[in-house]
């Protein structure tokens, strides 16, 4: 019979394949950064977001792939990163071939349940070797393993490894060596005859077709899991495979045997009589120091002490700690910007896209850099010490009602810092559908970027008008306008739109471990990258179309009217001639930069993206948002903060002002409505202040983190998001602007 894997035989690759696969928590990342080194690179698998590793490595004079699969307690394929371990390991990945040999790393403090899914792996013919890791700690506890007694019982060959320390990495070595030659397999469990009679039953409901395309170790899968797919590309219907594991589960039940957990009993009965001989547990029963430490910080009251000192650490390096290198980044862009402009004096038009579109592209992607290599700096130090589990416990009460784990604590709460980093942080939820409300909730988070528009209205409107305390609980209270909107978009969307059914939060506490340097930085730099390669092109892309909106069509007669206006208005005002006034421009840095800003600004309002505020502006209208605040908005989706200097030009204030400068401050008070039924009145009322700030509080005003979100789920989602939050938050300011309007 046929079997729908990929003998070793047919592999096409040019290398040797190892998959590298073990539970959560016994060091599987530690022992592929041991064995790959930097020789390794980081992705996607097709068509899905789990993220897939593979490295290259010397095996004696070979070279050879290890391929990292997700971290897994079994095949049972109930959600993406299960479905990709399983999928991997038949050989069924697009481009993808079976690999020739698995490498299972095991905790040899925990063998009987980690043994689990290595019985499943061996289940599917594949070759094995047995990383036995964390020996050193076994050592500490008095556990004694018969290795010798043990490798016979399994029939595969058995190293016992500290990856952390790189010890035993060689014999490791040498023991792929041999196994990719002799194709050692492990001996699997002997089971019941109800067991091959429900897999008989199965085979007579299903085609000759799908028959010979699917091995019994991948029916038995399907009976065991409940796992369609397998049989859907084999070719059977869903009224086949139906009929099968009724009959399937029909004859276990005959035999004795719950389908619902007959695979479990079994193995876990057949890995108790198998290890139990071989194993000496010493005092591994009795309490540890990490019991004693978890009383503390797992404690409900000392616990979430420590849990919230800790998180302000990480809020504070990735907010204030991030920030001069963001300024050193941000000093070289304008360095090399000054640099390229002077060169590129004489071309107008390729000194813009080189300075304001290209330069301006690559900062605003480089520019996330150290907040990115600061959050995975704590986030694998969390992760690798055993804290993170700790951390998700304690705050598991505080998310579950709104369908969330204690696991989304961190991405969220890294959010507050840049959403771009939030969202790469949800890599550590298991749950798929738990992992994309997070990511959908947290552009809520009232990240840095946002800063800068409250400080400009807030100096601007409410402290001078209300005082300086007033003004500080505004700005306290904007940063928590996105959270009350998001928990109940969290419990909405799980509820009425996943229909996501309330799911027992089970996590296993791992052992208290000290962090491999190598590998903390090994997964800030592959983050980093990641983020570069992929979010960085889409984040370059959206920035040169709108220097493009901002910059086209470039008339010359605009400029004139600019100049003319303007030496005009000098004129009248100095009580002299056109031509007195032009000399005395001639004559003033001060005037002519004056006037290039209000050529600047004469360009921006006949620009395809002024144009489109204009064209838009009606839909702003209820808001009291005139073209100019429109055209702000629109420029910057790049990035929230954009609008300051967007506004500084387009009140002929220049590109240079921030959200602290006087001018841009005097001119948004004086500013007023040229015509309509509101002439004459100030357009920057408090309505209107307040709209913009909820309206940038709630709307995802930010090109890298739409492309972030992309790249984590699919651009379906990304869209979503931006167009949910966009409704949003045009709602919200609509709102805030028709009733404050009644009050101020």
């Amino acid at each position: 019979m046929s079997s729908i894997l990929k003998s070793p035989t047919e592999n096409a690759q040019s290398l040797k394949s190892i998959a590298l696969i073990g539970n959560p928590n016994t060091g599987k990342s530690t022992l592929f950064n041991c064995l790959t080194g930097l020789r390794q690179r980081v992705g996607n698998y097709p068509g899905v977001t789990v993220q897939r590793k593979i490295g290259r490595t010397h095996i004696g004079s070979d070279e050879v792939e290890i391929i990292d699969l997700p971290g897994t307690y079994s095949l049972a394929a109930t959600s993406p990163d299960e479905r990709v371990v399983i999928d991997s390991l038949q050989g069924e990945i697009e481009n993808l071939d079976r690999p020739d040999l698995a490498l299972c790393i095991v905790d040899a403090t925990n063998l009987q349940r980690n043994l689990f899914l290595a019985y499943q792996v061996g289940q599917l013919g594949l070759p094995m070797v047995l990383a036995l890791n964390y020996w050193d700690s076994a050592k500490r506890k008095r556990i004694k393993v018969d290795l010798e007694e043990l490798q016979n019982r399994l029939g595969i060959p058995i190293v016992p490894i500290s990856a952390s320390r790189a010890e035993g990495v060689t014999e490791l070595k040498e023991a792929i060596r041999n196994a990719l030659e002799t194709q050692p397999k492990l001996q699997t469990p002997d089971y019941p005859d109800a067991v091959s009679e429900s897999v008989a039953k199965a085979r007579s409901a299903l085609s000759e077709k799908s028959n010979q395309l699917l091995s019994d170790s991948t029916v038995l899968r399907g009976i065991f899991d409940g796992d369609t797919q397998p049989f859907l590309k084999a070719g059977a219907d869903h009224t086949e495979i139906k009929e099968a594991f009724s009959l399937s589960k029909k004859t276990l039940y005959k035999g004795g045997l719950n389908p619902a957990n007959a695979e479990a009993v079994l193995l876990y009965r057949h890995i108790k009589d198998t290890v139990d001989p071989c194993v000496d547990p010493g005092n591994a029963g009795l309490p540890a120091g990490s019991e004693s430490i978890d009383g503390l910080l797992t404690h409900k009251f000392w616990g979430l002490i420590a849990f919230l000192a800790l998180m302000y650490l990480v809020f504070q390096s990735v907010y204030s700690w991030a920030g001069p290198f963001m300024d050193l980044i941000d000093a070289g862009k304008s360095m090399i910007q000054d640099k390229v402009s002077v060169f590129l004096e004489s071309w107008p038009m390729l000194q813009s896209l080189a300075t304001d579109g290209m330069i301006e592209g690559v900062g605003a992607v480089v520019i996330f850099l150290p907040q990115i290599l600061i959050l995975f700096f704590f986030i694998a130090l969390l992760e690798d010490t055993g804290y993170m589990s700790r951390a998700a416990f304690l705050m598991d009460k505080l998310f579950s009602w709104c369908g969330l784990s204690g696991k989304s604590f961190v991405p969220l709460l890294s959010s507050y810092a840049c959403a771009i980093p939030g969202v790469m942080a949800t890599r550590t939820i298991q749950d798929p559908k738990a992992r994309l409300v997070t990511i959908l909730v947290a552009p809520f988070m009232s990240c840095s970027a946002r800063l800068p528009v409250y400080v400009l209205m807030i100096g601007a409107f409410i402290e001078p008008k209300y005082g300086a305390a007033t003004a500080g609980a505004v700005l306290f209270g904007m940063h928590f306008v996105g959270l009350l909107v998001a928990m109940p978009f969290a419990y909405l969307m799980n509820k009425y739109i996943l229909k996501t059914p309330p799911q027992p939060f089970l996590l296993e506490l791992p052992s208290y471990q000290v962090p491999k340097v190598r590998d903390v930085f090994m997964r800030m730099y592959n983050q980093g990258k990641e983020f570069v390669v992929n979010a960085g092109t889409v984040i370059f892309f959206i920035t040169i179309i709108i220097w493009g909106l901002l910059y086209f069509p470039r008339d010359e007669s605009v400029a004139e009217a600019a100049q003319t206006q303007f030496v005009s208005e000098l004129a009248t005002s100095n009580g002299t001639s056109v031509g007195v006034a032009f000399e005395l421009i001639e004559g003033s840095e001060e005037l002519q930069a004056e006037l290039d800003h209000a050529i600047s600004s004469a360009y921006i309002e006949q620009s395809w993206m002024g144009r489109m505020g204009k064209a838009i502006q009606p839909v702003f209208d209820a808001a009291g948002f005139d073209w100019k605040i429109t055209v702000g908005v629109i420029a910057s989706f790049p990035a929230r903060e954009v609008i300051i200097s967007t506004l500084g030009i387009i009140y002929s204030l220049g590109g240079d002002v921030d959200e602290e400068t006087g001018s841009l401050r005097d001119s948004l008070v004086n500013q007023t409505w040229t015509s309509g039924p509101k002439a004459g009145q100030p357009i920057f009322t408090i309505p209107v202040v307040v709209g913009i700030m909820v309206f940038f509080a709630l709307c995802q005003q930010c090109g890298a983190t739409l492309a972030i979100i992309a790249q984590e789920t699919s651009w379906r989602w990304a869209v979503i998001s931006f167009a949910f939050m966009t409704l949003l938050a045009w709602i919200a300011s609509i709102l805030i602007y028709q009733v404050g309007t009644g009050f101020f």
